[in-house]
């Protein structure tokens, strides 16, 4: 009789560890089948709503990305905003996209300090996801502080300018290997001292530099040139900063409306 209950308990046991086993394999197979539909149904998904809303508002941005010296820094501007601020308000009624903006310009800068520059990571960052790219230059190899027009020395102002002329066709030809497709837009060069004595021969000099540039720039596919001497040239001191060289608020308003107004969207990108 013992071995027989012994016997009894002994087969209940492995027919409920049996029964358990079952059971626990049910359970792994459901949440493994589980496990894997849902795997496979991300795997088949096209695309993430995530990653659709990423290239949805990649698309719907305007990059800009500023470069050059004080003129497009803004110093003169209490604001703070320089043309670009101005320029990007006006944008903002043109068109229904974000607009960012990179501010890299360097008060004081020339075109040979402007090459060293492009030559840095960050800056060529900017460049190559721009659409597009702000540019002063010159100024400050012209001018020299009032400098080479006081001595208004042709000869070395000639001399000035055909290496400013050369360094900037390098700055051109280095933003366009970076980027081939983003616009460029040069602001072109004003008077600051078309009141003063000579204002003649200054101004003259000054339309030969635009001119020069200009040309330099219809050489290359994407870049304009954009006027600013006619802005100044009647009523400088109306648009002048108190160190009679940069702009004031004004000054820097009519660079931004005239820069703003060159630039064009598609009907799809237009309010």
């Amino acid at each position: 009789m013992r071995k027989k209950g012994l016997s009894l308990i002994t087969a209940l046991s492995i027919l409920s560890a049996l029964v358990w086993l079952v059971g626990l394999a049910w359970v792994l197979q459901d949440q493994f089948f589980a496990d894997g539909k849902s795997r496979q149904a991300e795997t088949m998904q096209p695309d993430t709503p995530q990653k659709q809303k990423d290239n949805s508002s990649s698309a719907k941005k305007l990059q800009i990305a500023a470069i050059g010296d004080s003129l497009t820094r803004g110093t003169g501007d209490p604001d703070g905003k320089g043309y670009i601020g101005y320029l990007k308000e006006e944008l903002a009624k043109k068109t229904k996209k974000e607009i960012e903006l990179t501010n890299s310009a360097i008060k004081g800068q020339t075109s040979s300090q402007l090459i060293k520059q492009i030559q840095q990571p960050q800056i060529q960052r900017q460049i190559k996801n721009a659409d597009v790219i702000l540019l002063t230059i010159g100024g400050n190899d012209l001018f020299r502080g009032g400098q080479a027009l006081e001595e208004l020395d042709s000869q070395n102002i000639n001399k000035t300018e055909d290496a400013y002329l050369s360094n900037l066709k390098a700055i051109y030809k280095e933003v366009r290997s970076l980027n081939k497709s983003g616009i460029v837009y040069h602001v072109g060069l004003y008077n600051p001292f078309s009141d003063m004595k000579d204002s003649k021969t200054t101004s003259g000099i000054v339309r030969k530099w635009n001119y020069d540039s200009a040309n330099a720039a219809a050489a290359q596919p994407n870049i304009i040139y954009v006027p600013t001497f006619d802005l100044f040239e009647l009523n400088v001191n109306d648009y002048l900063y108190s160190d009679h060289f940069h702009p004031n608020k004004q000054g820097y308003q009519l660079i931004g409306e005239r820069t703003a107004s060159l630039i064009r969207f598609s009907e799809e990108d237009q309010k």
